[in-house]
Parts: structure tokens; sequence; C-alpha cells
């Protein structure tokens, strides 16, 4: 199984295009992958219980933890160098034990550049979390939340019509 995560990591979500880094996802590292979703390249992905809805882009230097389950929406941004793990170890417990909680992301939320999300979280239908922002408890749907930890900043309007598609060429932003 390691061997499958490393030709990903390493050949396919650095050198191969679109199409074959996403059936290299779907096949052997049973990625599921809605239409017109986009994985950029450099990202890093680990474990088998990864799902990703339709018209979502996860930007690169993205990494996604799916040793516990990380499910994603439709129409989701994940902006580049946003870290999501579903496992981390409990400071306190002398045996350093794994604390492993799924996450979740749901449909019409925006992940901006940089942020952590931590084990357990739920970013609601919706949500906007902040650049560099650290999310260490659910985020309310239609709400936008920055800091470390995150804290509320403001309403999001509801009305939300947009898909997002975004397939840039190469190692660019540039379509």
């Amino acid at each position: 199984m390691a061997l499958r995560f490393y030709l990903g990591n390493h050949l396919f979500m650095n050198w191969m295009p679109y199409r074959i880094r996403h059936a290299y996802l779907r096949r052997f590292c049973n990625m599921r992958i809605g239409a017109d979703t986009s994985i950029a390249m450099g990202c890093f992905v680990t474990g088998n219980f990864i799902t990703i809805g339709s018209n979502t882009v996860i930007n690169r230097g993205t990494y996604l933890d799916g040793r516990v389950p990380l499910y994603i929406g439709n129409n989701v941004n994940v902006s580049h160098g946003t870290l999501i793990q579903t496992l981390s170890h409990d400071p306190q417990n002398p045996d350093f034990v794994c604390i492993e909680k799924p996450v979740a992301i749901m449909d019409h939320a925006w992940i901006g550049a940089r942020a952590i999300l931590m084990p357990g979280v739920t970013i609601g239908e919706g949500a906007v979390v902040a650049a560099g922002a650290v999310v260490t408890k659910d985020v309310p749907p239609y709400t936008i939340y920055g800091g470390n930890p995150a804290r509320f900043i403001t309403d999001r309007s509801r009305n939300l019509r947009y898909k997002t598609r975004y397939f840039p060429f190469f190692d660019t932003d540039i379509q």
C-alpha cells in the first residue's frame, strides 16, 4: 500500500496531467473524485478514505489526510498550501496515542491559502476559512472564520450560485 502512495505523491502528483493523475488516484488510491474536479500538481495524498465531490478545486501544495474519512463536497475551493489532518496525537498521553477523527468540508466552502484543519472538524456549507487560519472546532454554515485558533469574523451571503472549475496548465495559475 505504501508504494502506491509513494508513486502517487512523487510521480503522478508532480508529473502527470489531470486525467492520468485522477485516474491513478481513483484506481490505486481508492479516491472518489467527482466530475469537473481538479486536484493540482504538488498535492500530497495519503489514506484510502477520501471523497471529493464535483466542481471542486484542490490547489497545489495541499495535504489531504485520508487515513480516517475525509469528505470534501461540491463546488469547494481548497486554496494552495492547505493542511487537512484526520490524525494527530494526544500530547498528554504518556504513550503518545493517535487521535483519529474524520473531517468534512461541505458544499460551497472556501478554504483560504495555508489554512490548517485539525481532526474532527466540519466546515459548514458556504463557510469560509481565512488564509492562515487554524481550525480546531466546527465552522458553522455561511460564516467566515479566521485566526489562530479560528474565530468568527462575520456571516457570508447565502446567495451562492457559482460552480468552481479550475484546470490551469502545468504548475501555474494561468488557464
